[in-house]
């Protein structure tokens, strides 16, 4: 195995003395450990293998042969029982190396076929094998199983195991340990110590942020452009040659590999960045050209082809020391490295998840070459393996190789040789923030073999959603709520609803969240009032709130385009946008009246500039949609009219019979009251349910009320403060209105949303707020939302859980509403509605919050769609809960 890992000449040195005689006084002995490995301890029985292995690791880093002896046979000194045993040893040692974890085997090891098997083990896992010999005096060995009661060995085995020991002492480099350290007699045994040294890839401490810079090839003006464009200040020597370039304050830049080759100045290029990199300025991957070039150097025999001759020719030019410099520094280019705390990894080639960290000359080989298919294409070259379209890692991976007309983001990987040598551009990711940065190429400094193909990886998104995203328990990490577990029959649910009855999932970017209502009022008549939603978020120290009007409709997300272009361009999907219900199901099944309303929400983001201000070719608006007939015509008939016209056909009768039974003399004033009382309810039940229902003729008696501008292209606006919405939906509202007043056969469409704010510690305004829903309500209004002002709060005292989220809304509805909700007499049993318990709901629509302003995240950061899509399916998961529906 060839890799960035292979031993430094010190280390060699370090290796050779080991292996050398043992000195009269030994010093301290340091012995350099990789961090992520497999640590092989040889040495005979009774060498104190265990006792070195308790010393200098920690317990769950060490697996016991003796220890997995006893797992199988109840007895660890049971040797008929090895062969098992060396299986559960040989399967916990591949799962703790899979999870990227130091593994020490504390096992005689002394025979190769013992160690073969742990070799393989690590290669398939990719770290390095390093063994640890303790070669102690077989006398020493003896006399300390001797001294043990539970082990007593036969006399020939002692020294058995030291020949087998002393024969594999020169040979275990050949078997592949990468590091080899042997310790000889008690005294040197004492004296080591082990010292854990990071990987040369592990660059997790530096967190950016960082410019990385596409394939150059020796286009070293275009270069200089990118760089001066991303705020570098060029230093030039006296020959005026740039040796470095000095970022902006904070900034680093990461150069993926390809600098040389092809293009017109090789040596510039590679003066510059290793000016850069030397200075600390810059980091440098290899590419697969420097790779070949530092070979051709060493005077290595290489295939001069693919620019390559380019590059001697004007590496000829330049002084012998500058070639060696070059020379040495290629050598010194380390595969891949994860930075910011492993959230990204850079490379030249790409690298799947299982690679990441990893050293091996698998993994070196992948980042520099990728991996094919075996195939070759019309032009002879390879076809290469389409491994970021499977790509579902958590790391951004960035990388080149592979020339695109434009880099764009695949599952969490971009690629960025958009072919700047063959007459494209130079581009550059500037991370975190995701923003790509190109400038063009001077000219065609090399014809391509191969025309850049618009299907290369980067070149379209990949599959928006795959079964294995979203099937079974998941767990989505969440920026808000930290980790959300989705339960597997939930998920199945969601899968059901998704596969079947919903849009597009390209187009789902959002789904709304659940929303609690507040707690129980204790006023007569009312089992919900504001009072009781502003004391909750007064005890939250939230001061500042916005009261909502509800409409009279359903909930409704609306994704509009500027032009049918602009979606296509993040969703894949080409058209004027899409309106959704809170299950992800088209909202109309008229797609005319679809595009008409669509139509009206452009028109008036174009007119209002909305579009403009906010530098976008789509919004994502979350809505009601009234009138809620238009959705729920068929409900409405079959549950709600039901009962009215029961009512009203029952009722009568009944009261009828009873004032004739009284004139007959009988005392039936009780029963008539009470009926009269449910005839009286029945009625309000029918005229609370009406108030949703109005006659509708293409757009005319349609309403839009959007109260929140969730996204834009690069922007999540969910967490802006709520009065920005309004004000942004106010300017909607106006523009519709004025192009209704234009054209006169119109009405408006996009309808205002009432609202009050609300100071919590001044009791005017508390009082006025509550007024306010008390005329609303009064009016047939449904009622209220009750927001924090500044949309996402945390809070460090009471609030759902300390220091967790405040709950983002909470609904208030007005008494005759619920009459729907809870049934025409419902106000008869107030006293049993209020021990309703909120507990579970409340936990939902906190959960579903975050995954939703999660979605909002990802797709503002332009990540893949589908990772957009995994909070908005989890959303979906979680409305199967099992909550009581009324809340």
């Amino acid at each position: 195995m060839t890799d960035e890992a292979t031993p430094t000449p010190e280390q060699h040195q370090h290796q050779e003395h080991d292996q050398g005689r043992p000195q009269d006084h030994p010093a301290p002995r340091r012995l350099p450990v990789t961090d992520v490995s497999l640590v092989v301890l040889i040495g005979t029985s009774g060498a104190g293998k265990s006792t070195f292995a308790r010393r200098h690791f920690r317990p769950t880093q060490v697996v016991s042969s003796d220890f997995c002896r006893g797992l199988v046979a109840d007895d660890e000194n049971d040797q008929s029982a090895s062969a098992e045993a060396f299986d559960v040893l040989h399967y916990i040692v591949g799962k703790r190396l899979a999870a990227g974890r130091l593994t020490v085997v504390d096992a005689t090891n002394v025979q190769p076929e013992a160690r073969r098997q742990l070799v393989r083990i690590a290669r398939e896992h990719d770290v390095l094998p390093i063994a640890i010999v303790l070669d102690v005096p077989p006398g020493v060995c003896a006399e300390r199983n001797r001294s043990r009661p539970d082990r007593q060995l036969p006399a020939h085995v002692v020294p058995r195991q030291h020949r087998e020991l002393r024969r594999s002492l020169h040979g275990l480099e050949r078997e592949g340990f990468r590091k080899v350290h042997v310790l000889r007699g008690e005294a040197e045994v004492a004296a080591a110590e082990v010292e854990l040294e990071k990987r040369y890839n592990d660059l997790r401490h530096l967190t950016g942020p960082f410019d990385i810079v596409g394939d150059i090839h020796g286009c070293r003006s275009e270069l200089e452009t990118l760089l001066t464009r991303l705020g570098y200040t060029l230093t030039r020597d006296a020959g005026g040659r740039p040796v470095d370039a000095v970022p902006p304050a904070g900034r680093t830049a990461v150069f993926v590999g390809d600098l040389v080759d092809r293009g017109p100045d090789t040596p510039g290029v590679l003066r510059l960045v290793m000016g850069m990199v030397g200075a600390g300025h810059a980091l440098c991957v290899p590419g697969n050209h420097e790779n070949k070039l530092g070979r051709a150097l060493d005077g290595k025999k290489v295939n001069v082809a693919y620019g390559l001759q380019e590059s001697l020719d004007q590496l000829a030019g330049e002084s012998e020391e500058f070639r060696a410099e070059a020379r040495e520094f290629m050598r010194g280019l380390v595969s891949h490295y994860l930075l910011d705390g492993g959230a990204l990894v850079v490379c030249h080639a790409g690298l799947p998840e299982r690679y990441h960290g990893r050293n091996s000359g698998r993994v070196r080989s992948h980042a520099l070459y990728g991996e094919t298919t075996g195939e070759t294409d019309e032009y002879g070259l390879p076809v290469r393996y389409p491994w970021a379209e499977e790509y579902r890692g958590k790391a951004l991976v960035v990388y080149g190789h592979t020339p695109v007309p434009s880099a764009s983001f695949v599952n969490n990987t971009v690629c960025l040789d958009t072919g700047c040598v063959f007459g494209g551009t130079l581009t550059a990711l500037r991370y975190p923030e995701r923003e790509l940065v190109s400038v063009p190429a001077e000219r065609e400094w090399y014809a391509p073999v191969r025309p850049l193909s618009t299907d290369a990886p980067g070149a379209r998104e990949g599959r928006p959603l795959d079964l294995a995203d979203v099937a079974g328990r998941r767990i989505v990490e969440t920026g808000l709520h930290g980790r959300v577990a989705v339960r597997e029959e939930n998920a199945a649910a969601a899968l059901e609803v998704m596969s079947r009855f919903a849009l597009d999932p390209r187009l789902l970017a959002y789904l709304p969240p659940t929303m609690a209502p507040s707690a129980a009022s204790r006023r007569d008549g009312f089992l919900e009032h504001p009072q009781e939603a502003f004391a909750a978020y007064r005890a939250d120290g939230v001061r500042h709130l916005v009261c909502e009007e509800k409409h009279m409709g359903s909930r409704a997300v609306v994704l509009v385009a500027r032009d049918d272009a602009a979606l296509e361009r993040r969703f894949g999907v080409a058209g004027p946008g899409a309106i959704w219900t809170r299950t992800g199901r088209a909202f109309l099944a008229d797609d005319g009246l679809t595009a008409a309303v669509l139509g009206r929400v452009r028109a008036a983001a174009e007119r209002s500039g909305l579009f403009d201000e906010l530098g976008t070719g789509w919004l994502l608006l979350d809505a009601e949609l009234m009138p809620w007939s238009l959705k729920a015509v068929e409900l409405l008939r079959r549950q709600y009219a039901a009962v009215g016209a029961a009512a009203g056909a029952a009722l009568p009768e009944a009261l009828a019979a009873l004032e004739r039974a009284a004139g007959r003399g009988l005392d039936l004033a009780e029963l008539t009251g009470r009926q009269r009382r449910r005839a009286a309810d029945a009625q309000a039940f029918t005229e609370a349910y009406r108030r949703y229902c109005w006659p509708t003729e293409g757009l005319s008696g349609v309403r839009l009320a959007p109260f929140q501008v969730l996204a834009a292209e690069g922007a999540n606006l969910a967490v802006r403060p709520h009065d920005e919405h309004l004000a942004w939906i106010d300017r909607l509202v106006v523009a519709d209105e004025a192009a209704s007043e234009t054209d006169g056969d119109r009405a408006p469409v996009v309808h205002r949303t009432g609202r009050f704010l609300v100071d919590t510690e001044d009791e005017a305004s508390v009082a006025a707020a509550t007024a306010w829903w008390e005329e609303l309500t009064a009016a047939g209004g449904e009622g209220m939302v009750v927001k924090p002002l500044a949309s996402v709060v945390r809070t460090e005292r009471g609030g759902e859980r300390p220091g967790g989220l405040v709950q983002p809304g909470v609904k208030v509805r007005g008494r005759e509403y619920l009459r729907i909700v809870y049934g025409p007499d419902y106000t008869e049993y107030l006293d049993r509605l209020r021990e309703r318990s909120l507990g579970h709901k409340r936990s939902l629509a906190l959960r579903e919050y975050a995954l939703g302003l999660e979605a909002l995240d990802r797709l503002a950061a332009g990540e893949p769609l589908w990772r957009v899509h995994e909070p908005v399916f989890a959303v979906l998961a979680l409305e199967s809960e099992p909550v009581d529906p009324r809340l």
